[in-house]
């Protein structure tokens, strides 16, 4: 099986919308406004993962236009390139392939959500549209995220075409986040509503995401490796733009080109583990038992080449990047934070408080309890690979600012019938936390947002916030505590100071999970 590759990060610049500030704020010898420079190292970002910008990075015709580079593997180009693709950045992602590939494609067809090209087209993203005489077919499908009847139709377009493929020919895949309720393509006799009741009564019953995705892999044509098997003998190029922690392809859009690693008794397991073995439609019994038999064995995907093209991790390094130019000593904590939105902000709150004291002159240190909970709360969230003792030193020996950087995908409980998203839940908790007790003399400031540039069903990326959010909301009648026990976070915002602390960038096209930013400067 092929293994995925790591593309490292370069800069690529988009416009966003100006960020908004009002009242007194402080500035660094850049002249910038800490706003600014926030939606600065935002902007560049996001503008390291846009599709254009990744496309070029790993692919390129050679001079003689007869291979296909990717990376460091050529393949001939004889007239023989097709394309297939499904996800929320997939339209970007086509459009700037079709450019850079120009008469040496065939054929292509892409399933992506349901009114992307409209709002495309709205955001004056001209570049992320494909030619009106394009040789790539688009379905558009799977509204609110749920796969449905369109989203089937694209499905078994793109069998087809890769069924239709011999060993002359090369296939490119292009996945995003969102893939897989854009890929729907259950087994027969299955039907597309049989396959959703039941991972519908897992997940009601408690089922993990790797379980309910080992059943949907057992019960799908093109997920699993199915999609590479469809193709074969063809060769097949899958590149990928991740928006799951870790990047596991085998996990991304349910890993069409990754041969999967389980087998019907696995999904055996999971069935008798939930009670619901002896409840099974007659046509989901008649798929586990087929495969059971299956004479060909399990799917075998050597003829695959996966490549990660964009991902959180490359987000953070650019971040990174640009803070070091802006004169912060800059330093990635994690490109997996996940976990309850409540402990995920309790964490940054502490490490606010225990770097804040670190930072200040002459290197105070924290409260002992402080210090422990800190840890107490890194263990507990469980996050992978997580550099807290490194950032801690590197903010001790600071001699100026400091920029935190981190990324992923925190989840939230609703509890409420507020407006909001994830993001913009966090900064309002953050700045909650950093108001609980006084933090000595140091600005903080904390943005997060999400790199698609939507939060929830809102159409800001996020928010930020400061120390100073608790007093600013208590002057306003505001009580951020009744916000938050209505998940109602975007109202909040619309309220503070007439908006001005929400990060709007509009759509961005792309996809890599959030980008959480913590700033700490002496005063």
């Amino acid at each position: 099986m092929a293994a995925a590759l790591q593309v490292l990060p370069r800069l690529a610049r988009a416009p966003l919308r100006p960020l908004p500030w009002r009242g007194p704020v402080a500035r660094l010898a850049s002249g910038m406004a800490l706003p600014e420079q926030a939606q600065q190292l935002f902007e560049s970002a996001v503008g390291a993962v846009l599709p254009g910008p990744m496309l070029h990075r790993v692919l390129a015709l050679d001079p003689s236009g007869k291979q296909l580079k990717v990376r460091d593997r050529s393949f001939q180009l004889r007239h023989n390139l097709y394309l297939v693709g499904f996800g929320k950045a997939v339209l970007g992602m086509a459009a700037a392939a079709e450019e850079l590939l120009g008469q040496h494609l065939v054929q292509g067809v892409i399933s992506v959500p349901k009114g992307i090209r409209a709002a495309v087209e709205r955001a004056g993203k001209q570049e992320m549209l494909l030619k009106p005489h394009s040789r790539v077919q688009v379905f558009e499908g799977a509204e609110d995220n749920l796969p449905d009847r369109d989203a089937l139709r694209a499905a078994l377009a793109i069998r087809q075409l890769a069924e239709g493929l011999t060993a002359d020919d090369l296939l490119l895949v292009l996945i995003s986040g969102g893939g897989s309720a854009l890929l729907p393509a259950p087994i027969p006799p299955v039907t597309l509503e049989e396959k959703q009741t039941l991972t519908k009564l897992l997940a009601a019953r408690g089922a993990t995401i790797q379980e309910l995705n080992t059943i949907r892999k057992a019960l799908s044509q093109l997920k699993g490796g199915g999609l590479a098997q469809a193709a074969y003998p063809a060769q097949v190029v899958s590149l990928i733009l991740s928006d799951v922690v870790g990047d596991p392809i085998e996990v991304i859009a349910s890993g069409p080109t990754v041969a999967s690693a389980h087998n019907v008794q696995d999904c055996l397991h999971i069935l008798n583990r939930y009670g619901l073995r002896a409840a099974l439609p007659r046509s989901v019994k008649t798929v586990l038992a087929r495969a059971d038999s299956d004479p060909h064995g399990p799917r075998t995907c050597g003829h695959v080449l996966n490549v990660i093209i964009g991902s959180n991790v490359l987000v953070l390094a650019e971040a990174q990047r640009q803070a070091e130019l802006l004169g912060y000593r800059a330093v990635v904590l994690s490109a997996a934070m996940q976990g309850d939105v409540k402990s995920v902000a309790q964490f940054y709150g502490l490490l606010a408080r225990v770097a804040g004291a670190r930072l200040t002159p002459p290197g105070a240190a924290a409260s002992e309890e402080e210090d422990t909970e800190l840890h107490r709360l890194a263990a507990e969230l469980q996050l992978p690979a997580l550099q807290l003792e490194e950032a801690l030193e590197a903010v001790a020996g600071a001699q100026g600012p400091v920029c935190l950087l981190a990324g992923g995908e925190p989840t939230v409980q609703l509890q409420g019938s507020g407006k909001g998203g994830r993001n913009q839940e966090l900064a309002l908790r953050v700045g909650a936390e950093l108001g609980r007790q006084p933090l000595g003399p140091i600005d903080v400031f904390f943005l997060s947002g999400g790199t698609d540039g939507q939060d929830g069903p809102t159409e800001a990326a996020g928010a930020w916030v400061t120390s100073e959010l608790a007093n600013q909301a208590a002057a306003e009648g505001l009580d951020v505590a009744a916000f938050l026990a209505h998940n109602d976070s975007h109202s909040f915002f619309c309220r503070l100071q007439g908006g001005a602390h929400l990060l709007f960038t509009g759509l961005t096209g792309t996809n890599v999970m959030d980008a959480h930013l913590l700033f700490l400067r002496p005063q």
